[in-house]
């Protein structure tokens, strides 16, 4: 009777067990660089928590094409295809977000063509899919189930120009202290290697240290949030991105940031 007692609780129990592992509480400083080169794009960077997404993007014939390379393009790997669609259909499944439990995902266009062209192709694509877009006006931000971020080549004066947007321009270092309204730029990002010695190995310089907090420090107080690209990509420098309060940790090691995080209580 025991036996039969305890074998029904961990089959009910068995359904759940499932879904908590198909679906990891969201981390919100993971930043999955390139996503397009993992096996599965987008779905991959879900699977482990992730809450930030970057695809970079070529217009070619007029599509919107994912890829590092103009040779790697192919007309399957859309921007539409590999992204917008399939989070499209998460968040109508999870009732108006990307992950089960709520909240905020960014997707990241890094546009790799003329910036203007490639915008104005991006702009009625983005329209299809409204209902699920962060809105951005002169003086307010309406955050939705996916906020979408433009780097790269930056049309920087035809955003400007817009009242209304649905994506959000990303900064450099360079323009902390312009002033620049959080409801135009709600990012800044920049080359590691161009403002810090430090390679991941040993401790992070005092200097340095100083020089990361004082960035931090602005940019939240500017309403924005900060990223880093071509940082070290392991342990000791996600802990000094971590600890300086740096809002979006870059990575091609899905897994092994995931696990860091959750090691830092970062859910």
């Amino acid at each position: 009777m025991i036996k039969k007692i305890l074998l029904t609780l961990l089959l009910a129990a068995w359904p759940s067990a499932i879904a908590l592992k198909a679906s990891p509480k969201p981390l919100g400083q993971a930043h999955a660089h390139n996503d397009y080169y993992h096996k599965r794009p987008l779905l991959d960077a879900l699977s482990h928590g992730f809450c930030s997404v970057e695809a970079d993007v070529f217009l070619k014939k007029g599509r919107l094409l994912v890829g590092h390379f103009s040779f790697e393009l192919k007309e399957s790997r859309s921007l539409e295809s590999l992204y917008l669609a399939p989070l499209a259909k998460r968040v109508k499944a999870n009732g108006g977000s990307v992950h089960k439990a709520k909240a905020p995902f960014h997707l990241m266009i890094d546009f790799k063509t003329d910036g203007p062209k490639t915008y104005a192709a991006l702009q009625p694509l983005l329209e299809k899919y409204r209902f699920m877009l962060t809105e951005f006006g002169a003086k307010e931000t309406e955050t939705k189930a996916v906020t979408i971020v433009i780097s790269g080549s930056r049309p920087r004066t035809v955003m400007e120009n817009q009242t209304k947007r649905l994506a959000g321009y990303d900064g450099r270092l360079s323009d902390l202290g312009q002033a620049a309204s959080p409801h135009f730029m709600p990012w800044i990002s920049d080359s590691w290697r161009s403002h810090f010695k430090w390679r991941g190995k040993g401790e992070l310089p005092a200097a340095e240290q100083a020089k990361l907090t004082r960035i931090a420090q602005q940019v939240h107080k500017d309403g924005q949030k900060i990223r880093f690209w071509a940082a070290p990509d392991n342990p000791a420098a996600w802990n000094v991105l971590h600890q300086a309060g740096v809002d979006f940790i870059n990575t091609d090691r899905l897994e092994a940031l995931a696990k860091f995080l959750r090691a830092k209580g970062s859910e």
